[in-house]
């Protein structure tokens, strides 16, 4: 009897975050039987790429290093797309998977369109009905759905987005958030004490970003976290993004003292290192919105809207915005109100519980 032949599938992964979620779904369809895995870097963002998939023991088969310094969106889309399109060419994939709302994500579906090679994609569904929150990954998700055969859902809500724009109920699959499947493999493998604070303090964990929080609004993040760390009893850590308008607001702004840690971008075990030690986090990172609910760690989300909305319904997270004094008064209060704190601390997480990249891979092996 002759064997059947085995599947290829194509994996492109563009950034970090996508790494960590596409991490658990390709070791699945690795240690599968019917699939051949082919894992293209796209490296969109080249730092901690390497690092994150290094850790999770992937080992890309291309490497397309579109990053360039200073990168426009329109030059980022158009590189991607020219070199994404000759990999699916010589590859001959029986489908494509990548994840989240990236311009990766975007030239890759469409790619794949252009090819006529099914795309699947993971974490699908998010929405905030406003294309300027966050920019321009609204608007990505969004055309992204249009090119889509698999739409994998991390949540109920997600999959009704789906629906609501047309989109097939036989096309859409509630499978939960593969971050919950990286972070429950990645905790035995991480040490939290290398980010415990001194003095019996608590540990404020900070991540800001995204497009939205540039300028003003990060200059009210930085008299926030100031009037926190005069605090006694809390020690600030912000791990500072490269973006150089970023770094030169946080600098200029927030003094580093016995309160304040600055450093550069933690790795992904660091950063779960950090979370698992942290008291408070306050992001608006919409990975650890995600993860910060599973470790029974309360966050406050320094956005307007967000697309993962299922945390601040069942009380894991809270929009705040990005005031100074709305985050002072958010973050005092979790702080000197141990039943407030415990409210939110000990609600389940909605994302999933760690089996989402097995789901994902028994759909695909099952469909056609």
């Amino acid at each position: 009897m002759i064997a059947a032949m085995k599947r290829r599938i194509v994996v492109v992964v563009g950034t970090r975050p996508e790494a960590v979620k596409l991490a658990p779904i390709v070791l699945a369809l690795r240690a599968s039987t019917w699939a051949e895995c082919r894992v293209v870097a796209a490296a969109q963002h080249r730092e901690l790429l390497d690092d994150t998939l290094a850790f999770f023991g992937v080992v890309p088969d291309r490497d397309l290093n579109l990053m360039r310094p200073g990168q426009g969106l329109a030059d980022l889309t158009a590189r991607a797309l020219a070199a994404i399109d000759p990999v699916l060419a010589e590859e001959e994939p029986d489908l494509v998977l990548a994840q989240g709302d990236t311009t990766t994500v975007l030239a890759t579906a469409l790619a794949s369109y252009y090819r006529r090679v099914p795309f699947a994609h993971v974490e699908a569904g998010l929405r905030t009905g406003d294309l300027g929150q966050p920019f321009p990954e609204e608007g990505n998700r969004l055309l992204v759905a249009r090119l889509a055969q698999w739409h994998f859902a991390p949540t109920v809500l997600a999959a009704e987005n789906l629906h609501r724009e047309g989109i097939a109920q036989k096309h859409v699959h509630v499978v939960g958030n593969t971050a919950i499947d990286a972070l429950r493999w990645a905790l035995p493998r991480v040490d939290a004490a290398m980010f415990a604070p001194s003095g019996g303090r608590r540990l404020v964990l900070v991540t800001a970003h995204r497009r939205e929080s540039l300028g003003e609004p990060l200059v009210e993040l930085c008299h926030a976290l100031t009037a926190l760390a005069n605090r006694p009893d809390v020690e600030v850590l912000f791990p500072v993004h490269p973006n150089p308008r970023v770094r030169a607001t946080v600098e200029r702004l927030l003094a580093v003292g016995a309160n304040v840690r600055l450093c550069d971008p933690l790795g992904y075990p660091e950063m779960v290192a950090a979370m698992m030690a942290s008291s408070l986090i306050l992001t608006d990172s919409g990975g650890v919105q995600e993860e910060a609910p599973t470790l029974g760690k309360p966050v406050l989300v320094l956005r307007n809207v967000t697309e993962r909305p299922e945390g601040v319904a069942a009380g894991a997270a809270q929009l705040v915005g990005l005031h100074r004094d709305s985050i002072v008064a958010a973050a005092s209060e979790l702080l000197d109100n141990p039943t407030a704190y415990a409210a939110m601390a000990r609600v389940r997480s909605p994302y999933g519980d760690g089996t989402s990249a097995t789901a994902i891979v028994d759909i695909l092996r099952d469909s056609r």
